[in-house]
């Protein structure tokens, strides 16, 4: 029987159709999670994939995905474009634990609700497994909702890595409806929520390694928030990897995706050490 916030509940389903194996093969080490979340008490789930050759015994990394607008937990799991397969990559060749929760909604963008399911499922993966570092990586979206939650929680995230995301949601113009559904209330109504919400405002927060992919001729989400907020990393002494792309859409190359996780993991905190604050 379930208990509030408790992913000791969980129910796993195999997914059938992995990328990891091809298709209809199915892959044991795919498990689609059921937890109550502690916040509200509803269902929600996340996709949790283990490393070949996972020993329960040993540290793992653990590699958190955000899904894009729109999306779901499968995304980053089964997609083919660049940045999932990037993420998917990098993952397996460190023999990192890798989850990708839905955050709340195909529509999240990092509500309250949102966040403290993260929160939620990074303490019972902790309980569950053997963590070392926890790294949190997304696009669009759910490259908006990394840094949001980076900056909202940096003693549990020890890096960093948005794909074409926003930095200013107070700036930003897009999606307006579904900020608003997921945030409570308009940037009108509610400022300081959506201030809050915004990583450009927080940069001394951003302590662990940050790596951004942004794009010149992206206009679902414009880089100008993310190439600021970059620039004041650098000047504080923060030392992030921006890679920017003047001529590209919105999208980030697979090379461009794998620099910026590598980086993260690269330059992150040494396993077994607490993280910065």
């Amino acid at each position: 029987m379930c208990r509030s916030g408790s992913i000791l509940c969980t129910i796993l389903v195999f997914a059938g159709t992995s990328p990891l194996l091809g298709a209809g093969e199915p892959d044991p080490r795919v498990s689609d999670v059921v937890f109550t979340a502690a916040c509200d008490g509803t269902e929600q789930r996340y996709v949790l994939v283990l490393p070949e050759g996972f020993d329960g015994d040993a540290a793992h990394d653990l590699l958190i995905v955000l899904h894009g607008h729109g999306s779901d937990r499968w995304q980053f799991v089964r997609d083919g474009r660049d940045e999932c397969r990037a993420a998917r990559d990098v993952a397996a060749e460190h023999g990192m634990i890798f989850v990708s929760p839905d955050y709340r909604a195909r529509t999240s963008w990092m509500g309250p609700k949102a966040e403290a399911d993260v929160v939620q499922i990074i303490a019972d993966l902790k309980k569950r497994f053997r963590i070392s570092r926890v790294l949190l990586c997304g696009g669009s979206m759910g490259g908006t909702a990394s840094l949001t939650f980076a900056a909202l929680h940096p003693e549990l995230i020890d890096g960093v890595a948005s794909m074409n995301g926003t930095a200013n949601l107070l700036e930003y113009e897009n999606f307006q409806d579904a900020i608003r559904a997921s945030f409570g209330g308009t940037k009108a109504e509610i400022p300081l929520e959506y201030k809050r919400r915004s990583a450009e405002y927080w940069p001394e927060r951003l302590t662990m390694p940050v790596g951004v992919t942004v794009s010149g001729k992206d206009t679902s989400v414009p880089p100008e928030s993310v190439l600021r907020l970059a620039g004041v990393l650098k000047a504080i002494g923060l030392d992030p990897l921006l890679i920017y792309r003047e001529h590209m859409g919105h999208s980030t190359q697979y090379a461009d995706g794998r620099a910026i996780l590598e980086f993260v993991i690269r330059r992150a905190r040494a396993p077994g050490l607490d993280s910065a604050v």
